[in-house]
């Protein structure tokens, strides 16, 4: 029985282990996620995120806000106590009796006294592992906090170009009323590294995505799916081997990539849309477009184009939107009631 006992604790070191190098060291895949914590933090923000439902706009947001930082300390609580009881089955495994404290002062280096030559053998190793994922911790939090930062400082820099909450039509409008179609491109260039290094840092980082913005009105997701928005409208309204829509496209198929591999991340599930791009948006999106001295396509191609490129995106946006409760930007900022309607988060409306 203890040697079953023990083969078990080495297995369950080797499970926690293998999780641990998984979520902070290697730079995953789209399909790679460690199983159990994302089963941890799936399992917790699901009634978290109903308890939002009964707050109000801003107490649900900042009670949704917590949750990152709380879910990332509740993956190392588990994965430390895994560690602890695995090490413990397998000094008891040894001929030594089960004892959970005298593992959990070793893996903390607490200075507990070993009494056989096999408990200094497996406290060494215990002892090293605990020191070598706290190593790792102060490493990984840092390179977290600064992914976040970066991240907010983009989704500010265009709240100044598109409102708050963003828009599409906001952005297009004061390019073309203040910086110019030129200076748009540049920053859809910009927006596309952006977009690139959020991508990278979110798949390597999920919990990354709960994090929240210290503003109500704005959001990484909206931000992304603005700039998304965007590129789009150029893309559907502009001439092909026009300088400003080769830009648009270079952008709009980052940011479409990035939703989609976020969302096969996060919310495996496309769904939903946005139904606010009726004929009226549509065309006064194009009609921002039309002020200037731009080539643009007919108006009936640009249609076609706008809602065949909108479908390849929206529902990935969707997806993600519905599984973290936030929300998805309007087309036009003019659009009172709508407008009203997305300074909820969607799981408050």
């Amino acid at each position: 029985m203890r040697i079953v006992v023990g083969i078990l604790g080495l297995a369950l070191i080797a499970l926690m282990l293998a999780e641990f190098f998984v979520a902070f060291m290697l730079p995953r895949r789209v399909k790679r996620d460690p199983r159990i914590a994302r089963g941890i933090y799936r399992a917790v923000w699901r009634p978290w995120r109903a308890a939002g439902r009964a707050l109000g706009p801003v107490a649900g947001d900042t009670v949704l806000g917590l949750f990152g930082p709380f879910a990332l300390l509740l993956e190392l609580v588990v994965w430390a106590a895994g560690l602890m009881l695995g090490f413990a089955c397998v000094e008891w495994g040894g001929g030594r009796r089960f004892d959970f404290a005298f593992s959990a002062g070793t893996f903390l280096s607490a200075g507990f006294e070993p009494l056989s030559t096999w408990q200094r053998v497996i406290g060494l190793l215990e002892a090293a592992t605990g020191v070598g994922v706290l190593f790792i911790v102060i490493g990984y939090l840092p390179a977290v906090y600064t992914a976040f930062s970066r991240r907010e400082i983009a989704v500010s820099q265009l709240s100044n170009r598109a409102g708050s909450p963003p828009s599409a039509g906001a952005l297009l409008r004061r390019a073309s009323e203040r910086t110019g179609w030129d200076e748009l491109g540049r920053y859809l260039d910009h927006a596309e590294e952006w977009a690139a290094e959020m991508m990278e840092t979110h798949l390597s980082y999920p919990l990354l995505a709960y994090y929240r913005s210290q503003h109500l009105g704005q959001n990484w997701l909206a931000a992304l799916t603005t700039i998304v928005d965007t590129s789009a409208v150029l893309v559907a309204a502009l001439e092909e081997g026009s300088q400003d829509a080769g830009a648009a496209d270079l952008t709009f198929r980052l940011g479409r990539h990035a939703l989609a591999d976020l969302a096969h991340q996060l919310a495996p599930r496309p769904r939903g849309s946005r139904t606010d791009l009726d004929d009226e948006t549509v065309s006064a999106l194009r009609e921002i477009l039309a002020d200037h001295d731009l080539p643009l396509v007919d108006a009936e191609l640009y249609r076609e184009r706008l809602r065949a490129l909108r479908r390849t995106y929206e529902g990935h946006a969707a997806a993600l939107a519905s599984e973290l409760a936030l929300t998805l930007p309007a087309w036009l900022p003019d659009d009172e009631s709508r407008l009203k309607r997305r300074l909820l988060p969607a799981h408050l409306r």
